[in-house]
């Protein structure tokens, strides 16, 4: 993310708005602070982030309500902030609109990560032809895909599954994202199909699909494509 960008961080935390704050700026970025949720949907409407850092435990509103409200007017990147660990309530975090998350306690270089992935995403642009992660390439005019410039024969489910993956590489993708993206509505309850195909992908990509280097499972939630 370039200098000058806009973060918007909505925590009732003042420890870690003072951290987000104090290291973000070093950075260079505007950082801008709500202390609840609806604070934080005020200063979204007003500021105009080109990133926001939501809390799950906002003392007005549960995070993700934030979250679905927010996405119905930006699609700004959401990166959920929270000490909750249960699958549940990340797996109804990104189903709900968000891009990431990050468990507290968390590292800066951690966050940072995330932050530059979360924006890759946005700056790439919508008329891209191919999309790259590592030695995965995808052509998406010819509908071609090449591990190290050897050609993969893909179902045309499989090449949705992994476009989709690569569309969003370093972002978790929820079992239910999948499915509705892929399947459609009707197939919201069916993740075993995603888990079938996934592994027939895996075989095809991977070097050692038992070791994973493209495809990595989020256990209980989904999966997230990582570059070699």
């Amino acid at each position: 993310m370039e200098n000058g960008a806009r973060i918007l961080v909505i925590d009732d935390e003042s420890q870690i708005r003072k951290l987000l704050s104090v290291s973000l700026k070093a950075y260079g970025f505007i950082i801008d602070e709500a202390t609840s949720g609806q604070d934080g949907i005020n200063r979204a409407a007003f500021f105009k982030p080109d990133l926001m850092i939501v809390d799950l435990g906002l003392p007005d509103r549960d995070g993700k309500e934030i979250v679905r409200e927010i996405r119905e007017w930006s699609s700004a990147p959401i990166i959920i902030l929270t000490a909750r660990d249960q699958e549940k309530e990340k797996i109804d975090a990104l189903d709900a609109g968000a891009d990431d998350y990050i468990t507290k306690p968390f590292s800066m270089g951690e966050l940072m990560a995330r932050i530059r992935v979360c924006v890759r995403r946005m700056t790439a642009g919508e008329s891209e032809s191919s999309l790259n992660c590592g030695g995965l390439s995808i052509d998406l005019i010819k509908r071609h895909v090449t591990v190290d410039g050897h050609e993969v024969k893909l179902t045309p489910t499989e090449y949705e599954i992994i476009k989709l993956l690569a569309q969003h590489a370093g972002r978790v993708l929820t079992h239910k994202q999948l499915l509705k993206a892929v399947w459609g509505n009707s197939y919201n309850d069916d993740t075993h199909y995603v888990r079938i195909y996934v592994g027939q992908l895996r075989r095809k990509i991977e070097k050692d699909p038992t070791q994973p280097q493209y495809i990595i499972t989020e256990s209980g939630i989904g999966y997230r494509l990582m570059g070699q």
